[in-house]
């Protein structure tokens, strides 16, 4: 999923660790999907038209990082299908992050696309960035604390 032989894997920044897991588009669009409740293989393959080595490659590190899982298909057919995890659950905020921003930045006002819908109220929804106190920030309002420099 990565550069041959770059890994952050071990780096101090949560963002490079988890771009080393779900950084690339193939991994974003197959969870992306499972979240649109698309989980067979070839239901998969046919949506995102992606090799079949590279998506069994994506979805293998997918189901050993713990995103996904592999479970027995719902119609009681010999078949397996790929749901979330807890863990791949909690990365919707970051598929809505990058829906809300492509809204944003990368159609006409006028051009279609889909929405994201509550179930509920059927209005759309939001991503509201927050400091602990529940109050709405942005980036000029948050600051990274780094690692303090170990011992020379």
């Amino acid at each position: 999923m990565r550069a041959r032989g770059v890994s952050h894997r071990r780096a101090e920044c949560p963002v490079a660790r988890t771009v080393d897991i779900v950084g690339d588009r193939w991994s974003l669009l197959i969870i992306r999907d499972a979240f649109d409740g698309i989980r067979r293989f070839g239901e998969l393959q046919r949506n995102l038209g992606l090799a079949k080595n590279i998506l069994a490659t994506r979805l293998r590190e997918l189901v050993a990082q713990g995103i996904l899982e592999v479970v027995p298909a719902a119609d009681g057919s010999a078949y397996h299908e790929y749901v979330l995890t807890t863990k791949g659950s909690e990365l919707f905020s970051v598929i809505v992050a990058l829906r809300k921003w492509g809204e944003a930045y990368l159609f006409d006002e006028d051009e279609p696309r889909s929405v994201l819908l509550d179930t509920e109220n059927k209005l759309p929804v939001t991503l509201q960035i927050t400091n602990a106190a529940g109050d709405p920030i942005s980036a000029a309002d948050a600051f990274v604390r780094k690692v303090p420099a170990g011992p020379a």
